[in-house]
C-alpha cells in the first residue's frame, strides 16, 4: 500500500491528523534544512501506527563476493625459476667485472677490451634480472615479498598437494579495498576456509578488476587447477547503530530516520527527521552513523510522517510494497 493511501485512510478516521505537521511550539527543536518537527497526538499516533525504539549498537564484517580460479603451481614454479635463474647470470655477470677489474688494474693479462665487455654482458643481466623481478612482484605480489626460505616451503607444498592457490577477483573494481585475513570458498554447497596472503598488483585485462591471493590449507578431495570457485571476502568490520529498513528514508539530502524528541507544551508527541550516514546493509537493517544509542527513532510508521511533511520520495522499504 502506498503511504499516499495509508494517509487518507488516516485522515478519514481523524480529521485532526492533517494538521499534525502544522502544530508545533516555538521551542520546538529544529533538525535543520526543509525537514520541520511534526507533533502528534496518542490517538493520531495508535492511528498512524507508529512504533519508536532504541537504534543497536553493533559490529558488522560485510562481505564481498569474488570469482575465484584455483591456480596451476607450474606457472608459479616457472616464474620463479625464470627470476632466480636472471639474478644469478647477473650475479655471476657482477663476480666477472670484479675479477677482470682487479686484474687490469694491476696489469696481470687482463685488456681494457675484456672488461668493457664483461661492463657491458653485466649491464645486459642486470636489465632481465630486474625485469623479471618486476613481472614476477606484479604477477606474484604476495609470494614476491617472501624470504627464499618460505618460497621453496610453498612450492614442496604445492607440488605434494598441502596447498592450493586461489586468485580472487572483483570484476570493474580496479581498487583494492582492505580486506581481512580469511576468506571463504564456495565448492559444491561446502565451505572451503581459505587464508589471503595478500593482494594482487597486476590487473586481470579480462576482468579489470582488483584481485587477491589466497592459499587453502585443506581442500577437498578433486578440486584442481583450473578449477572455478565463489569466493567470500571479508571487508574490515564496520562500526554503527542497527535501524531496521523501514525507518530510513531518503531525499535529495540523503538518508534520514525520525526521532521522537519528547512532547511539546500541547503534550503531543514531537518527532524530527535527523541526517544520517547509511554505512552497511545488516540483514533487514542497515548499520549507519549520526544518531545516539540513547536516540529513539520511528520503526514503523515513518512513511506516514513522511507524508504529513510533504518530503518528495518514498522510503525503500515503503516502495518495495507497492
Amino acid at each position: 500500500m502506498k503511504v499516499s493511501t495509508r494517509l487518507l485512510l488516516l485522515l478519514a478516521l481523524l480529521p485532526g491528523l492533517a494538521h499534525a505537521s502544522q502544530d508545533r511550539d516555538e521551542d520546538a527543536p529544529r533538525s535543520g534544512g526543509d525537514h520541520s518537527v511534526l507533533a502528534l497526538t496518542d490517538a493520531q499516533q495508535r492511528a498512524a501506527g507508529i512504533r519508536i525504539d532504541h537504534p543497536v549498537a553493533t559490529l558488522n564484517a560485510p562481505q564481498l563476493e569474488a570469482y575465484g580460479l584455483v591456480i596451476d603451481p607450474v606457472a608459479l614454479v616457472t616464474d620463479i625459476g625464470r627470476m632466480e635463474s636472471t639474478q644469478a647470470a647477473w650475479h655471476a655477470a657482477q663476480a666477472d667485472v670484479a675479477r677482470l677489474a682487479g686484474l687490469y688494474r694491476d696489469n696481470l693479462n687482463a685488456s681494457l677490451k675484456s672488461l668493457q665487455l664483461a661492463q657491458a654482458q653485466e649491464s645486459e643481466t642486470g636489465a632481465q634480472a630486474r625485469a623479471a623481478a618486476a613481472t614476477f612482484a606484479l604477477q606474484w605480489g604476495p609470494v614476491a615479498a617472501l624470504g627464499t626460505h618460505k618460497r621453496r616451503a610453498l612450492i614442496d607444498a604445492l607440488s605434494a598437494n598441502r596447498q592450493l592457490l586461489v586468485r580472487a577477483a572483483l570484476p570493474g573494481h580496479p581498487l583494492a579495498d582492505s580486506v581481512g585475513p580469511r576468506a571463504l570458498l564456495e565448492i559444491a554447497g561446502v565451505n572451503v576456509a581459505a587464508r589471503v596472503l595478500g593482494s594482487l598488483p597486476g590487473t586481470d585485462p579480462q576482468l579489470q578488476g582488483a584481485a587477491w591471493l589466497l592459499a587453502v590449507d585443506r581442500a577437498p578431495q578433486g578440486l584442481g587447477p583450473g578449477a572455478h570457485v565463489r569466493v567470500l571476502l571479508e571487508r574490515a568490520p564496520v562500526k554503527g547503530l542497527l535501524v531496521p529498513a523501514l525507518a530510513l528514508l531518503y531525499d535529495e539530502k540523503g538518508a534520514y530516520v525520525y526521532r521522537h524528541v519528547g512532547p511539546n507544551t500541547g503534550g503531543k508527541h514531537q518527532y524530527e527527521a535527523v541526517v544520517v550516514q547509511a554505512l552497511s546493509a545488516m540483514g533487514d537493517g542497515w548499520l549507519v552513523s549520526g544518531l545516539k544509542p540513547s536516540d529513539t527513532i520511528v520503526v514503523e510508521g515513518a512513511g506516514v510522517l513522511w507524508s504529513l511533511q510533504g518530503i518528495g520520495t518514498f522510503s525503500a522499504a515503503e516502495e518495495e510494497h507497492d
